[in-house]
């Protein structure tokens, strides 16, 4: 049967047509829905981390939830637990009380009002004394979902868009609860609000101080805001409202200072004239970061050492995989370094007077 040139022709012209019709279709929703492919990634994301975190595929999210959702933690990944945090036994043993055990013992809060967890916490203090390990361990055994909230998770370019994804936030929390909204340098998401912010940042702040307020006026929610700052007086008044349960974490004492330093070298070969009460007494200054530092130095010394007494003996007293007899750290290697971390130290004990005498360092 002879094919009519006029139906191929036809048919060529409407393929043509479909195929322009669909990349202008296709061109038309990239315009209109930029974020499109992030919003598709975020919600396999998601998806992803409920199977993982074992909660229900059936559970209705819209799409700003969607991606607020990748933020949740799952426990596996988190290697911080108690154990790893020296000289904060004190508050660990409060945050336990203060905001684990009410969270999990649900059955028992419903027989007062007054036993629940608290509606915010934070955690506040110099850089480097554990906070941000504090809620990663908290996170760890917190019989809760641990939403960890970035910044950028609530900035969008688009008008109006980061008040959603800040309702998503609560709205999230409240469908996946028992929840905690872990939110570190608060400072700098909630600061002071004055004239000065741009009207989407206050328009922002505003959203969440309201949702907030209605999380606070109920009973019957169990979620949790964890806040970390080293800026405590650069917060907002009515953040610091909001989070009535405060813990200070400083500098730490030279008893503190010697456990961590215990828990620093637990798996590290130390000499025998190693004294850590001695390293404890004379780090003052040192926060828990710095006697991390001050330890890795100490370590890098010793290697360096090890490689040294190698290659004058021609013998190998170090073997990758080896028994490692002659990679022990000793009473020196403490010594040269802590020379070397002296000017760090001189540079925080100015700050901080700098701190007291501006009248910064207080809170209000």
């Amino acid at each position: 049967m002879p094919v009519n040139p006029e139906f191929v022709s036809l048919s060529v012209r409407f393929a043509l047509c479909v195929a322009l019709s669909y990349m202008t279709w296709k061109a038309i929703r990239e315009i209109i829905e930029p974020n499109r492919k992030q919003r598709l990634e975020a919600e396999k994301r998601a998806r992803d981390l409920f199977v993982r975190l074992g909660l229900s595929p059936d559970i209705h999210l819209s799409e700003h939830e969607m991606f607020v959702a990748t933020n949740l933690v799952e426990p596996s990944t988190i290697t911080v637990d108690w154990d790893d945090i020296g000289g904060l036994e004190s508050t660990i043993e409060e945050l336990r009380r203060t905001v684990l055990a009410p969270l999990r013992r649900r059955a028992d809060s419903r027989a007062s009002s007054l036993i629940q967890p608290p509606k915010g916490v934070m955690l506040y203090g110099p850089p480097g004394c554990g906070k941000t390990m504090l809620a990663k361990a908290l996170a760890k055994e917190a019989d809760a979902r641990f939403i960890n909230l970035q910044l950028s998770t609530l900035t969008d370019k688009w008008y109006g868009e980061s008040q959603k994804l800040a309702a998503a936030v609560f709205s999230l929390a409240e469908k996946i609860q028992p929840a905690i909204i872990f939110i570190d340098e608060i400072d700098a998401f909630l600061r002071i609000r004055d004239r000065g912010d741009h009207e989407v940042t206050a328009m922002m702040k505003a959203q969440f101080l309201s949702l907030w307020d209605g999380l606070i006026s109920s009973s019957d929610t169990k979620i949790v805001v964890l806040g970390a700052t080293n800026r405590p007086q650069d917060v907002d008044d009515a953040i610091r409202r909001r989070l009535p349960c405060a813990f200070c974490i400083g500098y730490p004492d030279i008893s503190q200072r010697a456990l961590i330093l215990q828990k620093i070298l637990a798996k590290e070969q130390l000499a025998l004239d190693v004294e850590l009460n001695v390293i404890a007494a004379q780090t003052e200054t040192f926060s828990g970061a710095d006697l991390h530092e001050l330890c890795r130095k100490a370590a890098v010394r010793c290697f360096h050492r090890s490689e040294d007494m190698e290659e004058q003996n021609n013998q190998t007293h170090r073997h990758a995989g080896g028994d490692g007899d002659g990679y022990v750290i000793n009473m020196e290697d403490f010594q040269d370094a802590l020379l070397q971390s002296g000017s760090a130290s001189h540079l925080r004990i100015l700050g901080a007077l700098a701190d007291r005498l501006s009248g910064s360092g207080n809170i209000a």
